[in-house]
């Protein structure tokens, strides 16, 4: 098993912490990981992506030109690397702010609400971990008592009374991702 994954969007809107959690989550489940961050210098607002690699085996490389999965949070990502997927690859992005569609027909696309779902609990901070709900839905890669471990161990300690707040939001996101195609 080898699982070559994207996230993209905007900083700030949790995408490398959502591929740290997917890393620990990986270490915890015993898998060879890799995390690689990009992003603007920018704080908030910059474009920032991470690939993540979760394997059975050794990881050759770090480095990715294809990906199984790309979770895609804005439009400037969905231009970059919708074209990167492999065929018969996973897409997965939240509508708020895409403007141009996927027109691809050789990947499997979903769709996740977390801008909007997150913003009816009242807490946007959830965001990122509902599209984590949504893609392991789709991509079963770790289990969910693994992403518990992972969720802990990439968090700061003041943020752990967010804990079950986040657990509840990875099932939610299970919940609401829809295939389009």
């Amino acid at each position: 098993m080898k699982e070559t994954l994207i996230i993209a969007g905007f900083g700030g809107q949790g995408v490398l912490s959502m591929g740290k959690i997917l890393a620990y989550s990986g270490v915890m489940q015993d898998f060879e990981v890799t995390w690689m961050p990009s992003y603007g210098p920018e704080m908030r607002g910059g474009t920032a992506n991470v690939t993540v690699i979760l394997s059975d085996r050794k990881i050759s490389s770090p480095i990715a030109y294809q990906y199984d999965t790309a979770i895609i949070l804005n439009q400037q990502s969905m231009d970059k690397f919708e074209a990167k997927v492999r065929p018969g690859g996973t897409l997965i992005y939240d509508t708020n702010g895409i403007t141009h569609h996927p027109t691809r027909t050789d990947i499997r696309i979903y769709t996740i609400n977390a801008a909007e779902e997150s913003a009816k609990l009242g807490n946007s901070k959830l965001f990122n971990t509902m599209i984590l709900g949504g893609y392991l839905k789709v991509c079963p890669v770790v289990t969910l008592e693994n992403v518990a471990l992972g969720l802990k161990k990439s968090l700061p300690e003041r943020a752990w009374k967010m804990l079950s707040e986040n657990e509840k939001a990875i099932r939610h996101g299970a919940e609401i991702i829809r295939q389009v195609r």
